[in-house]
C-alpha cells in the first residue's frame, strides 16, 4: 500500500551510500518505489532510470526486471518481454537469484498467457531448480497441466504449491480442489475444501462448485 511506499522512500532518503555499488542500489529501490505507486508518470521516470543503468550495464539484472516490470505497466508487453528474454539468456548468479526468479516467472506468465506452454514449462523449471519452495512455479505448472486437460498431473503440481504456500492460500486451495475433483480424488477434494473453508469461511463458489459435488460422487 501507499504508506508502506512511503516508509520505505524515507528509509532510502535516509540512506547515505559509501561507494558506487551501494549507491546503485539505492537508485534501483528508489526507482521499485517509483513503481510500487503505480503512477503513469513515475513509473516513466522510474523506466527512464533504469533505461540508464542498463545502457551502461547491459547484464544489470534488477535494472532489466525493473524495466521489464515499469514495461508491463506501461501496457508495452512486447518491450517487456524483450528485457525478460534477455534475463534468461545470462547465467544465473546467487546475488540476484531473487530477480532472476521473478523474470523467469514473469517471462513464463506471458508465454502463458499466449499458449506457449513449452517455452513457460522451461523457465517454471529453472525456478524449481534453484528454488524448490517457489511456489508460483508449482501453480504455473499445475495451471499449465489443467489447460492440457491432465487433471491428474495438475493435482500434483498444485500439491506443492499448496504445501509451499503453507496450506493457506486459498486460490490454490480451490485450483487444488478442482483437480483433485476432475481426478475423480474425491476424498482429497473434500480434505483441502475444509482446509480453505476453515481459514477462509465465505471463500466464494468452493463450497458448492466443489465441497457439494465432491460429496455427491461419494454417495454415488
Amino acid at each position: 500500500d501507499m504508506l508502506s511506499v512511503k516508509a520505505a522512500e524515507k528509509l532510502l532518503h535516509d540512506l547515505r551510500p559509501t561507494n558506487a555499488q551501494s549507491a546503485m542500489k539505492v537508485r534501483i529501490l528508489e526507482n521499485y518505489c517509483l513503481i510500487a505507486t503505480q503512477s503513469k508518470q513515475n513509473v516513466e521516470r522510474a523506466l527512464d532510470s533504469f533505461m540508464e543503468v542498463v545502457a551502461t550495464q547491459s547484464d544489470h539484472v534488477p535494472a532489466l526486471l525493473g524495466s521489464a516490470i515499469a514495461f508491463m505497466i506501461l501496457k508495452q508487453v512486447p518491450r517487456a518481454r524483450n528485457q525478460l528474454k534477455r534475463i534468461a539468456k545470462m547465467q544465473w548468479n546467487p546475488i540476484d537469484a531473487e530477480e532472476f526468479e521473478k523474470a523467469w516467472l514473469l517471462l513464463a506468465d506471458i508465454y502463458i498467457i499466449n499458449s506457449k506452454y513449452d517455452m513457460a514449462q522451461d523457465l517454471l523449471k529453472k525456478c524449481i531448480q534453484h528454488n524448490q519452495a517457489c511456489f508460483k512455479a508449482w501453480e504455473y505448472h499445475g495451471y499449465v497441466n489443467e489447460k492440457e486437460a491432465s487433471y491428474k498431473d495438475a493435482a500434483i503440481n498444485y500439491e506443492r504449491a499448496w504445501q509451499f504456500s503453507n496450506f493457506t492460500n486459498p486460490t490454490i486451495g480451490f485450483k487444488l480442489g478442482f483437480n483433485y475433483l476432475k481426478a475423480k480424488r474425491f476424498v482429497d477434494a473434500i480434505d483441502v475444501c475444509h482446509k480453505v473453508l476453515n481459514h477462509h469461511p465465505n471463500y466464494p463458489k468452493i463450497r458448492k462448485e466443489i465441497l457439494e459435488k465432491a460429496r455427491a460422487n461419494i454417495r454415488v
